[in-house]
């Protein structure tokens, strides 16, 4: 805000070189001393010295150039004995970076020490703009700016009041901590005053990140009553900060929330917890039983070895199945690493990762913790370690091969342990048939040892050897067009494979949930994972197609069907590989680019085309409204719940007029019929603020918590902050 000073000590520097001229024309150029390394161009319609005053004047459209930068005014004098350049009479200051400066009047020491503005005002290059009656700069870098005015909306002469603005009696610039702390400052909305703040500061928006408080955050809860947290910001190093977030609430005890990131030359870290003592409370902030400490950690970081070869880990864990419900916190479900948990479920990891041009391996420890209602402690396993590396060779003509190395050792407190260890290998090749057939023939083979717990699986250990032999044979037909360009693609697979691979003492860790689909449609082995192993033999016909627009339109589907020679006990109906066929699986995708995507994967009955399986999900970016909606329906002949589950997902935003918009969210089981997670609300946004305000509810029923409502206020502040969050899961 005081780059108007370096402007006015650059002419007392070039006034000072000059010589001694009466009426010069608007070409004339002032040149600096020698011994000074700028290098200043002055132009104006007159300059002179007025040799009584001991004083060089520039008159008439006065415009000075000094290192890209640009001042005007009306008038600039400089007085050589008292050392001081004053310039009147709408006074602009352009920058390097765009930003604009104004003064009716400046005045100022040729070495920069002190100096003072009237009437100012400036536009800073994020949007903002102060004004001010007066502005002193002093001698130890502060800036005092009196009776200010700070806003980042943009004010014209058509629109005098901004949405937002701080008004304050002082408000002061610090460019050494580069922040502007005010006093006595009133948030005004719309002209109206909102809040006073005896004291409030924020960092220069030009600066880099400092420590403050942020926006506060705050609403009504049925489960905590009314409730405010206030953050703080902490910047204590150049690569390291914390966000120190308390929460007091109308019916619980206060809460600790807290993030950490650091910044290392490898890598980085990211955690947030929180921590509290308090009872348990219900739906309705009733508390029961003992008061203890309670809280929560969820964290990751990754860390660069070498070019080739990382590691990492993430951490998952609260005191509590219902805590993250309770608190409404966020960040269940996020990946931290290597692997992703399923909901409700908790997953610590640590692990290492390498890929080459010719290899990929992958080492990690898991440990699982249960948040659902039927997960007992010590049931769920830790892994230490899973493994899997992986060596190919392209061979030319000959084709691709690979060797491949796993292992999983599962421990757990409650049930049974199992260790496995496998090695294998493929090898598959692509060649181009006369008629323009693509043919693609393949072989895989993989050992088994598996380490059982007798007691409960009948053996001590089991090995067993596994694999597949094939080949793929595709026809793909190409059609250029003036309107479209088509692609369709028949392909058919046949292969067979080891009898008998499946041994009821193997435990089917890794493959429970497991479902045959289009993308494993000609797959040598349907079940990707390893404890179940699909052998004997396979045929799979199926086709793609794909229609390009050239105005913008795309569509494409495969859909295509699985035929084994022998059923598989092992196999259940959830996994589409029971029996001797498959259902049909198919997938489409309808793009019109950002107005409207749509993508849809079924699964039909083998017998009468049934719809056993939907999952349709549509997007939209179109004029006003932004949206994004999901539909799904499992039948319950082939659901792992073993009942019928359905159910649609809502998000999007209307816009009504130009500023204002109508926020909606819906997470609704229509099984149960009741709303996992509904908010609507309303939205004021301009190009220097958001407003909103939001009514949640939601009508799930776990253990001691029921349905719960809430109102939230949130508001964004460019070059401020955030207040609240705009989070809908």
């Amino acid at each position: 805000m005081a780059n108007w000073l370096l402007y006015a000590a650059a002419l007392g520097l070039v006034a000072s070189g000059a010589a001694s001229a009466h009426a010069q024309d608007a070409s004339s150029v002032a040149k600096p001393a020698t011994e000074t390394p700028e290098r200043v161009v002055l132009e104006a319609d007159y300059i002179y010295e007025i040799q009584e005053e001991n004083s060089i004047v520039a008159e008439g459209n006065v415009e000075a150039l000094y290192e890209a930068r640009v001042l005007r005014a009306d008038r600039i004098v400089y007085n050589k004995t008292t050392d001081r350049v004053r310039a009147t009479g709408n006074v602009v200051i352009v920058d390097t970076d765009g930003s604009q400066q104004f003064a009716d009047e400046i005045e100022v020491n040729s070495k920069l020490t002190d100096g003072y503005a009237i009437g100012f005002s400036a536009r800073l290059p994020d949007g903002a703009t102060v004004v001010s009656n007066s502005a002193i700069r002093q001698t130890d870098g502060v800036n005092a700016l009196e009776q200010v005015i700070y806003t980042a909306c943009p004010v014209c002469e058509e629109h005098t009041t901004p949405t937002w603005s701080l008004r304050a009696r002082r408000a002061v610039l610090d460019q050494e901590s580069q922040m502007i702390s005010y006093r006595d400052a009133v948030f005004e909305v719309a002209g109206i005053p909102v809040f006073y703040f005896p004291y409030l500061a924020h960092p220069d928006p030009t600066s880099d990140r400092r420590s403050g408080f942020l926006m506060p955050s705050g609403g009504v809860s049925s489960k905590l009553g009314t409730f405010y947290q206030q953050p703080y910001y902490w910047a204590y190093s150049d690569s390291s900060d914390v966000t120190i977030a308390p929460m007091v609430s109308a019916n619980v005890n206060p809460l600790l929330g807290l993030d950490f990131r650091k910044r290392f030359y490898s890598g980085g870290v990211k955690f947030s917890t929180s921590i509290t003592r308090e009872a348990d409370f219900d739906s309705d902030g009733e508390r029961f039983g003992d008061e203890k400490w309670r809280g929560h950690v969820y964290g990751k970081g990754l860390f660069a070895i070498t070019p080739e070869w990382q590691w990492g880990f993430g951490v998952e864990t609260q005191t509590d199945d219902l805590y993250d419900r309770r608190y409404d916190i966020d960040g269940q479900g996020e990946r931290r690493g290597l692997y992703t948990s399923q909901p409700r479920r908790l997953l610590s990891q640590l692990f290492a990762i390498g890929q080459g041009d010719s290899y990929y391996t992958d080492i990690a420890v898991l440990d699982f913790q249960g948040l659902r209602a039927g997960d007992i402690d010590g049931s769920l396993p830790s892994v230490a370690p899973v493994f899997f590396g992986e060596k190919y060779w392209d061979m030319g003509d000959y084709g691709f091969a690979s060797v491949n190395v796993s292992s999983a050792l599962l421990t757990r407190d409650i049930g049974a342990d199992s260790q496995r260890v496998s090695v294998g290998g493929d090898w598959s090749k692509l060649g181009v048939l006369p008629g323009g057939f693509t043919v693609e023939p393949f072989a895989e083979v993989r050992a088994d040892y598996y380490a059982l717990d007798e007691s409960i699986s009948g053996k001590p250990d089991v090995t067993r050897a596994v694999g597949n032999a094939g080949v793929k044979i595709a026809y793909p037909l190409v059609r250029p067009g003036k309107i479209v360009d088509l692609i369709v693609e028949p392909a058919v697979m046949g292969a067979w494979g080891f009898s008998n691979v499946n041994d009821t003492a193997i435990p089917n860790e890794d493959s429970i949930l497991y479902e045959f689909d289009e993308g494993d449609l000609f797959a040598a082995n349907g079940f990707g994972n390893y404890d179940l192993y699909e052998g004997d033999g396979k045929a799979a016909a199926g086709v793609s197609a794909r229609a390009k627009f050239r105005n913008g339109p795309e569509f494409s589907t495969t859909v295509g069907r699985r035929w084994r020679s022998r059923a598989d006990p092992n196999f259940d109906v959830a996994s589409n590989l029971d029996g001797t066929s498959s259902d049909w699986v198919a997938e489409s995708t309808a793009d019109f680019g950002s107005a409207l995507r749509l993508d849809t994967r079924v699964r039909l009955d083998d017998d009468g085309f049934k719809l056993n399986r939907i999952d349709a999900r549509l997007s939209t970016n179109y004029k006003r409204l932004r949206a994004v909606g999901q539909y799904y329906k499992i039948n319950e002949r082939i659901s792992p719940l073993g009942r019928p589950d359905e159910g649609i997902f809502l998000r999007g935003e209307m816009r009504v007029t130009d500023r204002f918009s109508l926020v909606f969210g819906q997470l609704r089981d229509i099984v149960a019929d009741l709303n996992a997670k509904r908010e609507i609300g309303v939205a004021y946004e301009d190009d220097c603020s958001r407003f909103e305000i939001i009514y949640q509810r939601s009508e799930l029923n776990d253990r001691t918590l029921g349905p719960s409502e809430s109102f939230q206020f949130r508001f964004s502040l460019k070059s401020i902050g955030d207040f609240g969050s705009s989070e809908f899961d």
